[in-house]
Parts: C-alpha cells; structure tokens; sequence
C-alpha cells in the first residue's frame, strides 16, 4: 500500500504546493517493515522498501501494523485519525530531525492520509 503513496501524492497539486518548500528523506517504520519516502520540493521522488543497512533520514515515523492499520481504515476510529493523536497515545514514534515533521506537519499529516482505503477493498 505504502509504494501508492507516491502516486496519490504527486496527484493532488494542492498538496504538492503546500510542500513546495519541503526536501527531506524520512524513514517509515510499520511493525518491521520499512520504507525510505524521498520528497523534493513537495513531490515523492522515491518510495524504497528495506531492510536497510545504513539509511539516511531526517527523521523517523515508527509504528505497529496494528495501528497502522487503524489510521488506514476509510473512518479511523478516535485516536488512530491523526498522526498527533498517535503521537499522544504513544503509539507512533517520531525521532529524529523533528523540525522538519513539526514544520511541514500538515503537509505530512495529508500525504499519509492518502494512505486512507478510500472504498478500495483491503
């Protein structure tokens, strides 16, 4: 689901506007599977699947593929609808460089929600 993200990303102008200023490389940590999301200036150049031996990143989003598959569902139930909510139910770990996140957070809180099954059947 996660190699969707680049597509439905760069095809919402909106949000690749918002993000214009955003170039970074974050690490999207689910259960133990992990993926490298490459973004220059708003758009998702590269969406890699690990393992990794060594990979550079800014920062990190690390979560269960239980929660993620609750922020996923078409409605998420309350506390599993935002990456914040997560974020406050320790869930969903962040580490890293966090200035990048906090400062394009609702570019971020947007393209992951595109991740959102939207009526696709799971």
């Amino acid at each position: 689901m996660i190699e969707m993200l680049q597509e439905r990303v760069n095809g919402d102008a909106g949000l690749v506007r918002r993000g214009r200023f955003l170039t970074t490389t974050f690490l999207l940590e689910i259960g133990k599977a992990t993926w490298l999301i490459a973004i220059h200036e708003g758009r998702i150049v590269a969406v890699t699947k690990g393992p990794f031996v060594m990979p550079s990143w800014s920062f990190a989003l690390r979560t269960s593929d239980g929660e993620w598959a609750k922020f996923c569902e078409l409605r998420p139930p309350p506390g599993s609808n935002d990456l914040m909510a997560l974020i406050k139910r320790r869930v969903l770990k962040a580490e890293g460089e966090l200035q990048i996140f906090m400062a394009n957070l609702r570019y971020f809180k947007e393209a992951l929600g595109k991740l959102r099954r939207e009526g696709v059947a799971a």
